[in-house]
């Protein structure tokens, strides 16, 4: 037992889990925690711009680093703000702990200064909220709110601290770090899988975010080897499995090919591990069939049967269910099936001339092994998703929220989780421009990204749908000249414009030998609207 306030106690249970980085905007009513951090030696305050910025941060450096990403903000105003890096925690099933400044208790219910329920304001898109209104609970609570957010389904859990708590002390007991629970399969289900399996034809697998969590990337790997398997990775999870690997035959994500898309409607076995099979992944719920045999895993019983009802559902740690199945007693019958499919995926890897996907060509060529990408929202990430090879685990982050503005804060949070890799972040103008002020953050605490910007000076996604739907009629779309490079350069950054896939490779090559924050802003044709379409191919399908 040890006499603390309750900020000490909080900052307490952030160093027994190790936490090392805290991301926020500074706000008086949690004044007390943002003191007790700076007594703590080991856990680094890192100050943002916005609190959309901070928890975008918390959230990529949550991804890459494997512990929880923490961010703090102040009562309403600041919570409403980072509400956006909640929203993508809980999609993506990161482990995020909010702490959110919250009015003297005395106040509550009054509609006091910057006052909202925030229980109730978080509650759809968080895992678990709470307030700490009683000083000797706030270990409880606090180690409770760890141990939510990184066990089971991962996400998102937030704590109200009235500002008056913060201060009071009281005798404070700890309980152990976090240990997360990993159950296994029983023998019957694995022994189900194999008897599902023996009768399959045409199996494959759809790995998802769980494999991910539960460090089950090498685990899937031998799984599928042993069974002659192929693999597709969920929406945004391209590293889950290597990309020039025989066994890989795609990725499902937006504006999919149909060759690819037909390899799941081909499938008559499909084991879904550690995926919440979402829209995008299954291409608005309609590439998988009742015809079609349905095994899925998943840690979370939620998950199953959320959106498919499985022929065998199993409640799992990925890595312990793929390491069981790997004792069933099969003989593939479907290494032609295979092979074909994984053609199919390296016929879209043909170049098509066009500038987009040769710049995608040279960032392949020059970035160094374990690079980590970030990306923001946009049609310009589609050349990426179709054309960069994923061929090493935990070298992608990206918000499978769609969230804009993500993909920069992202990597600050990226690089500080891995400081000795190179992580480079791809943005639309639309996008960037929505959380650039972190780039100061960037240059403050020198954290040495290279962020790529694509400059088509409108919010393509949307003109593409704009395109497709109300053709020569746009409005709200088109956005104004914004010297991004120059300014990154007045922040103390080093910044280039870029015109030609000759002129990127040079900033490119110059960038990754740079020790400071670095901006590429590349001018894009606004007539490539997409990977596939030109606005004119769109509008001649309209008119058809």
């Amino acid at each position: 037992m040890r006499l603390l306030t309750s900020a000490q106690a909080i900052v307490e249970c952030l160093r027994l889990e190790g936490i090392s980085k805290v991301f926020c905007v500074p706000g008086e009513s949690y004044l007390p925690v943002m003191d007790a951090i700076r007594d703590a030696p080991e856990i680094e305050l890192i100050s943002a711009r916005h609190e959309g910025g901070a928890s975008f941060m918390a959230e990529g450096f949550a991804k890459a680093s494997g512990k929880p990403g923490v961010v703090m903000a102040t009562r309403g105003v600041g919570a409403s703000n980072l509400t956006i890096g909640v929203h993508t925690a809980y999609q993506d099933s990161t482990p995020l702990v909010v702490l959110l400044g919250q009015v003297h208790s005395s106040f509550s219910g009054r509609e006091g200064f910057q006052e909202v329920d925030l229980e109730a304001f978080f509650r759809p898109i968080a895992k678990w909220v709470a307030e700490i209104r009683e000083p000797p609970r706030v270990p409880e609570l606090m180690q409770r709110a760890l141990r939510i957010a990184q066990t089971g389904r991962p996400g998102p859990v937030v704590l109200a601290l009235p500002e008056d708590v913060l201060k009071k002390d009281a005798e404070m007991t700890f309980g152990p770090k976090v240990v997360r629970p990993k159950p296994r399969p029983s023998i019957s289900e694995v022994l189900q899988v194999e008897g599902l399996l023996m009768e399959s034809e045409k199996p494959l697998v759809i790995a998802g975010g769980g494999v991910k969590s539960a460090g089950a990337e090498s685990s899937l790997q031998r799984f599928v080897e042993k069974y002659s398997l192929p693999v597709m990775a969920a929406f945004r999870r391209h590293d889950v499995f290597p990309n020039n690997h025989p066994h890989y035959v795609g990725h499902l994500g937006l504006g999919m090919r149909t060759d690819l898309l037909q390899t799941v409607k081909e499938a008559d076995t499909i084991l879904a591990v550690g995926t919440r099979l979402s829209e995008v992944t299954t291409q608005d719920y309609s590439i998988i069939s009742k015809e079609q045999t349905l095994i899925h895993i998943d840690i979370d019983s939620e998950i199953l049967g959320k959106v498919y009802a499985p022929d065998l559902g199993i409640v799992a740690d990925t890595k312990e269910a793929l390491q069981a199945l790997q004792t069933m007693k099969l003989w593939p019958k479907w290494q032609k099936w295979l092979e074909k499919r994984r053609q199919v995926y390296k016929g879209t890897l043909t170049e098509n001339g066009t500038v987009n996907q040769q710049l995608i060509s040279i960032m392949q060529k020059c970035l160094p092994e374990g690079t980590m990408i970030t990306n923001d929202a946009g049609n310009f990430a589609g050349w990426l998703h179709a054309f960069y090879q994923f061929n090493e685990r935990n070298t992608y982050i990206g918000p499978t929220s769609g969230a804009m503005g993500y993909g920069m804060p992202a990597a600050l949070g990226a690089k500080l989780a891995q400081p000795n890799r190179t992580v480079v972040s791809l943005s639309g103008d639309g996008g960037f421009m929505m959380t650039m002020q972190e780039f100061e953050t960037a240059i403050r605490y020198e954290i040495p990204i290279i962020s790529i910007v694509f400059n088509n000076r409108m919010y393509g996604t949307i003109r593409m749908h704009q395109e497709m739907h109300y053709p020569y009629k746009t409005i709200g779309t088109d956005l104004g000249d914004v010297p991004f490079s120059t300014m990154a350069e007045s922040l103390g950054g080093k910044g280039y414009f870029v015109k030609r896939p000759s002129e990127f490779e040079q900033a490119l090559e110059e960038a990754l030998e740079i020790d400071k924050p670095v901006l590429i802003e590349v001018e894009m044709d606004r007539e490539q609207i997409s990977v596939a379409s030109t606005i004119q191919q769109v509008r001649a399908r309209y008119n058809k």
